[in-house]
């Protein structure tokens, strides 16, 4: 019987999607089915449904999520963070990247093939439109390849209108995130000439969503996304990936009637799991970068060995330790180290969040303004006050000189009005008399008030002449 060999790792000299030329290689990827797929499917619409609500999902007057760059503003499940909150949101970031490191050193990248936006979008909603209007990988080829009439053109053209009314609709969802839906509403709804900057925003956005899974498609994964590279590091031989069982399968070849299979693998060699692969890999190669784990392949194999009367599972989740020794996962130590370095961080970031003040305030000088003699027995000094608000109710702020003698004012008023998680900012003058002053910079202690409630005692320098 003969098999079919090629040079050993000769896929690991070339990228799936690129030919010998350099030239981009288009992937027409079977149509899924299968348990897996549905369950991703399951998994796609209430991710899909939690990412096009969560902006307009209200708590306490604030987006459930907002990433507001803009105005530095950030709200998480309806908890409002500020610059002010950075050190949070490093050690939050911290905190995510070791989860990261450590869900991939244990589960590969199950992230990609099950939560990733982009996955989600090409393999559940863009590829499932393009499968509806053209077909199956046969027929989307085969109408590719054929002339331009009527029917291809009306085809193409309702595909790629349905993939720009999506890419525009994911672009001002994203908008949305940044903004916020209520500056959204008014960009639609008010005169263009009114937000030039927004709409450029939108149709940019718009315009790179459609780029993406219109035709950069899945090399949005092999080529750009630096996730598939940190494998190499992230990943050993307990790491559970989609894997193909090389000692149940070789050799592979096709079953034919009346014939000794008794040296034969399980593997029929049918390449469905190749014909169904988003990224055009053949996953009996072994681990890949190229590979989403998004288990189209273990759905294709197992149809396939329940037609042939073989066990499923040919193709599966499992690690290389479980394929060659049959072994299950181990709390190995670096499974332990990255697991304890996960949850010294939750702590940390816990205890800080858990202590963090409602209402912060700062007062600095003015910088490049020098100290004015106001009356001939005073010297004023002029500051910036930034009051944030973390609370859904209304503070009016006041100021108060505690220490040394002396008048503070307000330059915008007798109070500094600021709304419920808002941020609001002013000048304060301050007249200290001479003789309170020893050095060319005296500390000085302002109190923060709202109403008659001390929020704040800050301490900063005040500058006077030489004595």
């Amino acid at each position: 019987m003969a098999v079919e060999t090629k040079p050993k790792n000769s896929f690991r000299d070339k990228v799936s999607t690129i030919d010998e030329q350099g030239r981009r290689v288009w992937i027409y990827p079977r149509k899924p089915r299968g348990k897996l797929h549905r369950a991703r499917a399951v998994v796609a619409f209430f991710l899909l449904a939690f990412l096009f609500s969560a902006p307009f999902i209200k708590v306490n007057g604030e987006p459930l999520i907002l990433l507001n760059v803009l105005e530095r503003k950030f709200v998480i499940f309806g908890v409002v963070f500020w610059p002010q909150d950075f050190h949070l949101f490093a050690l939050s970031v911290l905190a995510l990247f070791v989860f990261i490191i450590l869900f991939t050193a244990v589960f590969g990248r199950i992230w990609c093939g099950w939560a990733c936006p982009q996955t989600i979008f090409m393999e559940m909603v863009f590829r499932k439109i393009e499968y509806l209007i053209e077909g199956d990988a046969s027929k989307q080829r085969a109408l590719n390849k054929s002339p331009l009439t009527g029917k291809k053109l009306f085809k193409k053209s309702v595909k790629h209108l349905i993939f720009y009314g999506l890419s525009f609709l994911i672009g001002n969802t994203f908008l949305a995130y940044i903004i916020g839906v209520d500056q959204l509403y008014k960009i639609i709804t008010d005169p263009p000439s009114q937000h030039i900057a927004g709409l450029t925003s939108m149709m940019i956005f718009s315009g790179v969503f459609y780029f993406v899974f219109a035709h950069f498609r899945e090399q949005a994964c092999t080529m750009v996304c630096p996730y598939g590279r940190l494998q190499g590091v992230l990943l050993d031989s307990s790491s559970i990936v989609v894997m193909y069982d090389f000692l149940r399968g070789e050799p592979r070849g096709k079953i034919k009637k009346n014939q000794d299979t008794t040296h034969q693998g399980d593997c029929v060699d049918c390449k469905l799991c190749v014909q169904v692969c988003p990224t055009g890999i053949d996953i009996r190669d072994g681990t890949q970068l190229e590979c989403v784990n998004c288990t189209a392949c273990i759905d294709a194999c197992n149809e396939v060995m329940s037609k042939v009367n073989r066990p499923a599972g040919l193709i599966r989740y499992d690690s290389q330790n479980g394929v060659v020794q049959g072994t299950k996962l181990k709390f190995s130590p670096r499974i332990a180290a990255y697991s304890t370095l996960l949850v010294l961080l939750l702590v940390l970031t816990t205890f800080l969040m858990s202590n963090r003040t409602a209402v912060e305030a700062t007062i600095l000088r003015t910088p490049g303004v020098l100290y004015q003699e106001v009356e001939s027995n005073k010297i004023q000094n002029i500051y910036s006050i930034q009051v944030v608000n973390k609370t859904p109710d209304e503070l009016n702020v006041s100021v108060k000189l505690l220490e040394p003698k002396g008048e503070i004012q307000i330059v915008s008023g007798e109070t500094l009005r600021v709304g419920a998680y808002a941020l609001a900012e002013s000048a304060i003058l301050v007249q200290v008399p001479t003789d309170q002053l020893t050095t060319t910079q005296t500390n000085v202690v302002i109190g923060v008030y709202n109403g008659e409630e001390l929020i704040e005692k800050i301490k900063t320098g005040f500058l006077g002449p030489l004595r």
